[in-house]
């Protein structure tokens, strides 16, 4: 089977509501179940702000290390699954789901094939 990122997109300087902040959790954790429970789960978690990170950068033969986000944007990496999927149509499915669970957009990208 092929793997694929379903990559949750998120707006971290919006404002969201707790009680809809809490479903989206409920909703998450029972999507997290049955993609274990289906055996296609292979790893997953969420991030934290961008504001939280750290970009490396190359400088010629050495690196430069910058606080906060790469690109200046409102919508940015707020979390991901990999997943095993018989093909693009089924992580689809599974994208559908999560979308839904996480109340944001998740975009679907395919592992290149190793040799």
């Amino acid at each position: 089977m092929k793997q694929y990122l379903l990559a949750v997109h998120t707006d971290f300087s919006a404002p969201v509501d707790p009680a809809e902040m809490q479903d989206a959790f409920a909703a998450v954790e029972a999507f997290n179940k049955e993609v274990m429970d289906k055996n296609v789960w292979i790893f997953g978690g969420g991030l934290c702000p961008p504001a939280s990170s750290t970009v490396v950068r190359p400088e010629g033969k050495d690196v430069v290390h910058v606080d906060g986000p790469y690109a200046e944007t409102k919508e940015v990496l707020g979390g991901f699954w990999i997943i095993r999927a018989a093909d693009l149509d089924a992580a689809l499915a599974w994208a559908k789901k999560a979308a839904l669970a996480c109340k944001n957009p998740v975009e679907v990208r395919p592992f290149q094939d190793e040799e």
